[in-house]
């Protein structure tokens, strides 16, 4: 478990909360659940229902959908946001490729957040975007190559 200073100093460097104040960051902090999960632990599938996003705190987690791997995300990074903002199921898997520990920030608490600084979207709507060109630029290379 991560002490309330361990929480605190961890979710000011998480890239999507950059440009929050502290007294958010430190209410933000509070409410999220800390999660643990084992290796090969899938922490949802396509087609589930999504309410929440995850920030991972250790460990790393793919993102697929089934064999094929779109992901790999690390310390400090979050997933899963998608389900929350559209009300649409998953439309991938998540799966732990070892222990790992998450903060999960539920839908709720995020448009709350999202209500008293906006910024939080505009960096969400960044990070989305930079992995949809990413996952062009493997796409076009894989076309290339047929």
């Amino acid at each position: 478990m991560l002490t309330s200073v361990d929480r605190l100093l961890f979710v000011r460097q998480v890239p999507i909360f950059k440009e929050l104040r502290d007294d958010l960051i430190v209410r933000l902090a509070s409410v999220m659940d800390e999660l643990s999960f084992t290796t090969n632990y899938s922490i949802f599938q396509a087609g589930d229902e999504g309410r929440s996003l995850y920030i991972i705190v250790s460990g790393r987690v793919k993102v697929h959908i089934g064999a094929q791997q779109l992901a790999v995300f690390t310390k400090g990074q979050s997933f899963g946001e998608m389900a929350v903002f559209d009300a649409q199921p998953r439309s991938a898997s998540a799966t732990t490729l070892e222990p790992c520990k998450c903060l999960e920030l539920t839908q709720e608490q995020l448009y709350d957040a999202i209500e008293e600084t906006p910024e939080i979207a505009v960096n969400i709507i960044g990070v989305l975007s930079r992995r949809i060109r990413e996952l062009n630029d493997k796409f076009n290379a894989l076309s290339v190559k047929i």
